[in-house]
């Protein structure tokens, strides 16, 4: 398996970090966008979309700012690969955006930055933040 690069991108979205925290870190706002159905048994959470089910635990969280979930392997082993949700809020402005922090294979950086636009956007809508 190739080498994964790790890259970041950033979407400013009109909502509270407490309310979008309620989005990023649970299994039933995850649900509302990020998948067809999460699932959590402790730490580890089961992500499903379509035909594919992936599985990762709840490697961090800080409440109101971030959460990290890493990826595992089929036997529940942390891989070197995981995705960081992370809420940045302007002192000045409070204006709110949402960090995305991933990793892709090198020639896959576009389309993976495209689908969390996609997913960011059903986020959006789910919160009203069109």
């Amino acid at each position: 398996m190739a080498q994964k690069v790790r890259y970041e991108i950033e979407f400013p979205i009109n909502s509270s970090p407490q309310l979008l925290y309620q989005y990023i870190s649970t299994p039933s706002g995850l649900q509302e966008w990020f998948a067809n159905t999460v699932n959590s048994r402790g730490e580890f959470f089961t992500f499903h979309w379509d035909d594919t089910e992936e599985n990762a635990r709840l490697a961090s969280k800080k409440t109101g700012e971030k959460v990290r979930f890493k990826w595992v392997d089929d036997n529940k082993k942390d891989t070197e690969y995981f995705f960081e949700l992370r809420i940045l809020e302007d002192e000045i402005t409070k204006d709110v955006s949402l960090m995305v922090i991933d990793f892709a294979e090198e020639d896959e950086v576009d389309e993976s930055k495209q689908l969390w636009e996609n997913q960011i956007s059903d986020l959006k809508h789910v919160i009203g933040s069109v």
